[in-house]
Parts: structure tokens; sequence; C-alpha cells
């Protein structure tokens, strides 16, 4: 069997992201249209396309705006496009979730607003309660990104924590109809958890945010704690009449951008086998894991048979321990991969998130394959210290070897590629 791993890998990556398109998943779901206003407001690192894709699809005025992160922005001429920062909130960020509060204000039952949502929200919306400032709030996320929590644990004690999350933005909008369009990046597909639920309530609580901070044992400021403490924090119940009437529809999602890509593979003619579209844990760990599958095919033909595609999606984190280096979530899986299958030959690897960016740098993922180690020892550098260390992006910057395809315009999560031949 001859294949190319990294066009190979390329065209699931884009198969992946075309099935999340927001101009196709958009227009199959427009509401009707309402007898007054439409407003559109929105928040995620594909808002912007998201926006772009509903006014060209929408045959009626619009009005409103939408949050992205800074250079993730499209072309729009009806609806505002703000940009701000991720994943650590700022005062950009603070004000677009205010004039987003602004927008829903003095609605009539005869309106319509029109939600648009995808992962990165939770960032780029910070609207910390009275009691909070933006500082708090910066420091909130930053304990959440370093600890390792799972995405619906963190989202937890966020939208506890804001004047806009938890359902706060449609409560606003009352008496209007909201309809939410959601891209979900979050496993099982919760709209409810993604970018913490601006216009989806759910039945968590301020003590299931409290039970997140003592099981990850988080260092919160003394504000978000008293906080969290006072009946201030508790956020609307899915039960609430001003929620009565909305809908809420998931128009794409990690599980159907698996398919594509496990469509793709057939196409060139590898059998796939689609593991979990929700996986979660430490990414090294779910590497070993996904290395542990890969040798036990190459070496016994079980538990399935090559040639085969291995695919799986969710969201891994990673805990930072010391001080860390540059990387993902995405690298960090696949350099811990690539210590898994040293020597197995016939194994390639593939992860990349599908928003374009994995961590802080520029890539969405990287290639990796049995001869990774080897490759990073011989140009002197140790690939176990350098996963120590979270400096998995430096290991793949240095061979070569990171995946940067841009801003894709949508968000579901990641994609990981194990093919043994």
């Amino acid at each position: 069997m001859t294949i190319d791993p990294k066009p190979f890998f390329e065209g699931l990556f884009r198969a992946a992201v075309a099935a999340a398109d927001p101009k196709k998943t958009v227009r199959t779901h427009l509401p009707a249209r309402p007898r007054g206003r439409t407003i559109v407001v929105g928040a995620g690192k594909g808002a912007a396309q998201m926006a772009q894709a509903f006014e060209e699809a929408w045959d009626g005025p619009i009005e409103g705006m939408v949050v992205t992160r800074y250079g993730y922005g499209a072309p729009t001429t009806r609806i505002e496009v703000v940009e701000a920062a991720h994943p650590v909130p700022d005062a950009a960020g603070r004000e677009g979730a205010r004039r987003l509060l602004q927008c829903v204000e003095g609605l009539t039952e005869d309106d319509l607003v029109v939600a648009l949502v995808c992962g990165g929200g939770s960032a780029l919306l910070p609207a910390p309660p009275p009691s909070l400032t933006l500082d708090d709030e910066i420091a909130v996320n930053e304990a959440l990104l370093a600890s390792g929590a799972p995405i619906s644990a963190m989202n937890t004690v966020r939208k506890h924590l804001s004047a806009i999350k938890g359902g706060r933005l449609a409560a606003a909008a009352h008496p209007a109809r909201v309809v939410s369009l959601i891209v979900s990046d979050i496993p099982g597909d919760n709209p409810a958890l993604v970018s913490s639920g601006p216009t989806v309530p759910d039945p968590a609580t301020r003590q299931d945010a409290l039970a997140v901070i003592e099981t990850w044992n988080l260092a919160l400021p003394e504000a978000a704690l008293r906080h969290l403490k006072s009946p201030q924090a508790d956020a609307p119940k899915s039960d609430d009449p001003r929620f009565a009437g909305n809908e809420v529809h998931v128009i794409a999602s990690a599980a159907r951008s698996l398919e594509a890509a496990a469509a793709e593979a057939e196409r060139h003619g590898v059998t796939p086998a689609i593991l979990s579209d929700a996986m979660e844990g430490e990414a090294r760990e779910v590497g070993q894991v996904h290395a542990a599958i890969a040798r036990e095919v190459a070496l016994r033909d079980r538990p399935f048979r090559k040639p085969v595609l291995i695919l799986s999606g969710g969201e891994t984190t990673v805990t930072i321990r010391g001080k860390g280096g540059r990387g993902g979530r995405n690298s960090e899986f696949l350099l811990a991969l690539a210590l898994g299958i040293e020597d197995v030959e016939g194994i390639a690897a593939f992860a990349a998130d599908t928003d374009g960016i994995d961590g802080s740098e520029d890539n969405a993922g990287a290639f990796a394959d049995h001869t990774t180690a080897a490759r990073l020892r011989a140009a002197g550098c140790d690939p176990k210290a350098l996963l120590a260390t979270h400096d998995a992006w430096g290991a793949f910057n240095m061979l070569g070897d990171l995946f940067v395809p841009g801003p894709t315009g949508t968000n579901v999560n990641d994609l990981r590629a194990v093919l043994v031949r």
C-alpha cells in the first residue's frame, strides 16, 4: 500500500472541516422570519464565518454583532464582527460582551434573536459580575487552563462567574424568541456547555462549580470564591419561563466531521475505525493509548486488520506541571504517541484542532511517525524531556512537522488519525 502520509492526513482534515462548514450547515437550519426585527448575536472562533454564512442565506433585514478571536474575522455587511483575545480574555472581549447584551435589550415577542455560537466563546465573552474585575476573570481562566480539568468542568465554573453565560444572554432577550445555532466542540455535544452556554441553560449549580474547584484543586481569586458561595452566582434554570419557545440546534459536531474523515479514508482504499468522538483525559495518556492500539495492529493485526485508519475526536487536556513550554494538546498527544510507536514501522499519525489553532502558537497540530523520536535525538534533543516540559511545539517545529492551515472558520474539536499500513 503506497500512501504519502502528510497529504493523506491533510485531505482528512479538509474533509472534516468541510463537514462543519457554516456555509452548508447554517443554511439548512434557518428559522422562520419574525413579524418584528431579526437580531444576530454570537461568539466563538468561527463566529465571523457563521455570521457571513447567515447573511448570505437570510432573505430579510438583520442587524447585530458577533465576537471572534483576533485574526479570525470575515467580511460581513450587516452583522458587525468584533475581535478579542483567546484563550485569555481581554478588555476588548469585555466590551464585546457588554455590547451583545445591549443588542438584545428592549425586544418584543415579535422579534427574533439568532445566536451563532461555537467553541471559544467562554474566553471571548468575559463579563464578570459586579463583585469581580476583569483581572479576576483572567485569573480564573488561567487557573482553569492549567488545571487539566475537562472542558465541561471548566465551563461549569465559568458560567457561574459571568453576567452573560449560563443562559443569561437569552434571558436578557426575553420576550423575544431565541434560536441558537451551535457548532459543538464539546465531547457529547451538550449545547449548554459550548462557549459556556450564553443562550442555553443547564441544570448545573454553583455547588457543582464549587465541587469542580475542590476536585481540581483550583486556586481562584478570593472574590470569585465569595461570589460562587452567594445566591448571586445562581444561573437561570432550564425551566425558567423566559426560555419557553426558544430553539436550540447543534448544526455541526465532531461526530459528523469524523464520519467525513472516515469516508475520505475509504476513498483512498483505507478502512477507517472510529474509536470515539468524545475522548477526554490527559493528552499524553491518550497518546500512549493510541500508540498501544497502533502497535497491536502493526504487530498482531488486532483489534483491527491492516491497513487501517484509527480515528478519534473530543478534547484532551494538558495539566501544566511547573513552567510549561510552547505547545498544545494535539502536539503533546503526538509526542507521547511518537515515543510509544518508536521503531514500529508502518505507523504514521496526525492530530489537529479543527479551528486551526492548537494552544497558543499558529499551528493546528502536527505529524508524527515511528522515526520522530529518533530524529529528535539525532538533532540533539531528548523527546522525553521535551514532553516533560510541555514543549511539543518545539519538538515538531525543529523537525519541520508542524501543521499550519490557518483559521478554518469552524470548530468541532480535535481530529486524531493514526494510519497503520
